[in-house]
């Protein structure tokens, strides 16, 4: 971003300083939608916590305003060979404790962030396609492939790199309680309270200069109502995730101001599509059946019981961008070839009847309660759609701390969740929607669950991920879309989230294509 590269330069420092000095007791306080469970930054592959943990720890690339690519604790980097990749870190870094940062850093964290234990969702997706590292000196890194990955400079801009001094030998607690939460990032770790807050420092050694704010209080509030509330009453600054019901009252509100942002957020829906038995699955009468949703036409019938449309307009209040597909248009691999699916229920109960199920089912939707916009009565409204068409659905919501936990080991029969590629590209979308599920390669994990496998996919995404031209790879994108999304309905798209803010009048705000909220993009008027 803009502002990120304008810190990094030196003559920007110092003028950074005298106002950081001559605001000095300045407090950010933010309330966050989203429920965060560590200060451990590779515990859990999960927004809320990229948020949190970014303030302390940083990656080597980072991304703009836009997800474009942009220097961080690496400089440059440049691809020497299809499968070589030359990295150059950035002199004259400090981990908070004073230690220098060098490429024994990176190689550390290159070996611990796929292998932390009791992860929900690892970041081995991220790491799996570097097969050695080598390290040329303390400020050269070269990352050898088996096969050509041109994503190597998004892929190392979605976790961040800890200290080998400390964190070796360390586990998540250590983290969470702030004996291995040093990092290189504007702000120094104070506290965290798990399910409440994380409060920070901003750190007067941070190589791109002293943020405005001299603390920042990162409160968790959950609750919608709760989280307006205290922006009214000014107890925080900033919020997140504002309640799409409430905007137009808030823009009615003297010295609060509303900033939206499409994102990349798709909220969509994972079915069991391949066990022959799932667990929450009957007919009418509660009696266990085969798994009606192997059936590629039951798959359509329930994306075509979904009125998207009306879920837009009167549960998200017109901020959600309907869809049949996984990213945005103007994403890379949107393909403005493949429609959102109609609101048709009457064929709906044609496939049914086609399928065999004709005279129904029973089905329990999960999903979280206080993690995406709306997301509990998006819930219930898709258990009224399909119950119409002859799907009798009960909705099981419940908080994110107890939802995430359950989808790794593979519980449920339907769900309702999001997702958002850190690389600005769908590689990670379509590998965990669409993939084979392949744990060793990071492929297809079981945090979404649907069992899909079509080697005809797998094929496509193994060509796309090793071809440089961005072009050529956004075809190909498409076309594992094509198969996997609109022909097979591996999962069912519903829209993409548009990410909304609301300040008080003394802050201002920077949004971004991400959902990630971050003191770094707010600034005091």
């Amino acid at each position: 971003m803009k502002r990120r590269a304008l810190l990094a330069s030196t003559l920007a420092a110092p003028a950074l300083l005298r106002r950081a000095e001559a605001q000095g007791g300045r407090t950010l306080t933010i309330g966050i939608g989203g429920a965060f469970s560590s200060m451990d930054p590779h515990y859990h592959d999960l927004s809320p916590n990229h948020a949190v943990t970014q303030h302390i720890f940083e990656p080597l690339i980072t991304t703009d305003a836009d997800g474009n690519p942009i220097p961080c604790l690496a400089t440059g980097w440049q691809s020497l060979e299809p499968t070589l990749w030359e990295i150059k870190l950035r002199p004259n870094v400090t981990w908070h404790d004073g230690t220098p940062f060098t490429a024994d850093d990176v190689v550390f964290t290159l070996q611990r962030a796929p292998a932390v234990p009791n992860s929900p969702a690892s970041m081995g997706q991220y790491i799996r396609p570097i097969a050695r590292t080598e390290v040329m000196d303390p400020l050269t890194l070269r990352i050898h492939t088996e096969t050509p990955v041109p994503l190597i400079p998004r892929l190392l801009s979605s976790f961040v790199i800890v200290s080998r001094k400390n964190g070796e030998g360390m586990e998540t607690r250590d983290y969470n309680s702030g004996k291995a939460a040093v990092g290189t990032g504007p702000y120094r770790f104070v506290s965290y309270t798990p399910g409440d807050r994380a409060v920070f420092e901003a750190s007067p050694t941070y190589w791109g200069g002293v943020e405005p704010w001299s603390r920042v209080v990162y409160r968790m509030i959950p609750n919608d109502s709760a989280r307006v509330a205290a922006l009214r009453a000014g107890d925080v600054d900033a919020i997140d995730n504002v309640p799409t019901r409430d905007v137009a009252a808030m823009r009615q509100v003297p010295g609060i101001t509303v900033q939206t942002k499409v994102g990349q957020r798709l909220i969509y829906l994972y079915l069991d599509v391949g066990r022959e038995r799932s667990p929450f699955v009957t007919d009418l009468r509660g009696n266990p059946i085969p798994n009606p949703m192997r059936d590629v036409r039951v798959r359509r019938a329930m994306t075509h019981s979904i009125n998207r449309e009306g879920i837009a307009r009167q549960l998200m209040e017109g901020f959600s961008k309907p869809t049949g597909q996984l990213m945005p248009e103007g994403g890379m691999g949107f393909d403005p070839t493949i429609p959102v699916p109609a609101f048709d229920p009457a064929l709906a109960r044609r496939l049914l009847t086609e399928a065999g199920v004709g005279e129904g089912f029973a089905i329990t939707l999960h999903g979280p309660n206080d993690r995406y916009v709306n997301d509990a009565e998006i819930a219930q409204a898709l258990a009224q759609m399909w119950t119409r068409v002859g799907i009798r659905t009960t909705v099981n919501a419940m908080p994110s701390s107890v939802f995430f936990p359950r989808t790794p080991r593979d519980e449920n029969s339907i769900a309702l969740t999001g997702w958002s590629s850190n690389t600005a590209e769908p590689n990670t979308t379509l590998i965990n929607l669409v993939a084979t599920p392949m744990p060793e390669r990071g492929w297809g994990t079981t945090r979404r669950a649907s069992h899909y496998s079509n080697p005809e996919t797998d094929a496509i995404l193994e060509r796309a991920f090793a071809t440089i031209d961005p072009g050529q790879r956004a075809e190909l994108y498409k076309e594992a879309t094509r198969i996997g999304i609109m022909r097979d309905v591996a999962s069912i798209p519903l829209h993409h989230q548009v990410n909304v803010w609301a300040t008080r009048s003394h802050v201002t705000y920077a949004p971004r294509i991400w959902e990630n909220t971050r003191a770094m993009e707010f600034k005091p008027v």
